[in-house]
């Protein structure tokens, strides 16, 4: 948020004094952003130092010293009002950062991380609504920041719930993949079993085959015995 511009913008309506800016800024933004007076008094000083608002003469120095937007500041308003915010590239949330360190911190569950912060917005979620209903309707600003705020947690909520489900599928495919890599593993190994019995079993065959194909042994001849007194 621009304090800077803003208080231009509280300029481009009229002279005003520094007490009367910050009331008028908070009462603008709903009272949600407080302001504190040595903030709107500093940064009066830089926009006075850069041409930009112009103050009443020394001799009127004190709370009550009044400032006006010059020509330049106006320019400056304006400028700032048509240009977008740079939103090219995603600012370092802390949220995104959680889960995605705990996505490897060892013995953390990123799921139970995603919904212990889902219940907290939720949780946020349900005062904002609280108090558009019993505020926002009579003040427009104030809505428009409930709104705005509501809007932007229903987008953290959302984000949150499709990481939970993109982190949800991603374990299950990995699962699956892990699973179908075993049982190919497993199916390689029995064929290459059976690849290995059924060659032990055709060398037996062939064995038994080639014996066969030779025929029957010859017996064997009872061995003479020497008879009796022979070589005496």
């Amino acid at each position: 948020m621009s304090v800077r511009h803003a208080l231009l913008a509280l300029l481009s309506e009229g002279p005003k004094y520094g007490l009367q800016l910050r009331e008028e800024f908070e009462a603008r933004t709903g009272e949600v952003w407080p302001l504190n007076v040595g903030q709107v008094y500093t940064t009066l000083q830089r926009l006075e130092r850069d041409g930009l608002v112009e103050s009443d003469p020394a001799e009127q120095d004190g709370p009550q010293k009044g400032f006006r937007i010059t020509v330049p500041g106006a320019e400056e308003l304006a400028r700032w009002l048509r240009t977008p915010p740079d939103l090219a590239s995603p600012p370092r949330d802390e949220l995104v950062m959680k889960v995605l360190v705990a996505l490897r911190v060892p013995g953390t569950d990123v799921r139970d991380v995603i919904q212990v912060h889902r219940r907290y917005l939720v949780e946020l979620m349900q005062q904002w609504t609280r108090i558009k209903e019993s505020e926002a309707e009579s003040d427009m600003n104030l809505a428009l920041v409930v709104d705005a705020e509501l809007f932007r947690l229903d987008a953290v909520v959302r984000w949150l719930d499709a990481a939970d489900g993109r982190i949800k599928r991603t374990a299950a495919d990995a699962q699956e993949a892990k699973e179908a890599k075993e049982a190919k593993e497993a199916k390689e190994a029995q064929e290459a079993q059976e690849a290995k019995d059924a060659t032990g079993a055709t060398g037996a065959t062939g064995a038994t085959e080639t014996a066969s194909a030779a025929g029957p042994a010859p017996p064997s001849l009872p061995r003479r015995r020497r008879r009796a007194g022979a070589g005496r």
